[in-house]
């Protein structure tokens, strides 16, 4: 038995899914590989390594079982919609990956602690007023 204020860490880390992250326009509107993508680069945050993640196209080509060019859609994707942050370049002569900041995550650094900047809140679609195409006229 686990003594009292100590959890038992059987499964390892988690992922904690905000409601508000989940209803959010930016995550519904999310490719599937986008998502799988993100909970990666979540398995690869140790809770001090923000701006520092590392992953990629290979990794999550070989990772995931997707495409090089699913995989590229899928870090623009994520970047576009608020949800990552290049942090910095990788440099492929030197096999270096992006290295990423989550944005729903703190950032430890230098200076102090950055809270998490979760861009995504602050996404919208491009053409939000635009009509669906099943409600536009077919002339």
């Amino acid at each position: 038995m686990a003594s009292k204020g100590k959890r038992r860490d059987a499964e390892g880390q988690y992922i904690n899914l905000p409601y508000a992250q989940l209803k959010s326009q930016a995550w519904r509107s999310l490719s599937g590989a986008a998502v799988k993508v993100w909970l990666e680069l979540h398995t690869r945050y140790n809770g001090g390594n923000n701006g520092n993640v590392r992953l990629s196209m290979n990794e999550a080509v070989k990772a995931l079982s997707i495409s090089k060019g699913t995989a590229q859609r899928a870090f623009i994707e994520l970047e576009e919609k608020g949800f990552i942050a290049l942090h910095t370049p990788g440099n492929w002569y030197n096999r270096r990956a992006h290295e990423w900041r989550l944005t729903t995550k703190r950032t430890q650094s230098a200076t102090g602690v950055q809270l998490a900047t979760n861009e995504w809140r602050h996404w919208q679609p491009e053409n939000q007023n635009a009509p669906h195409e099943s409600t536009r006229d077919a002339s």
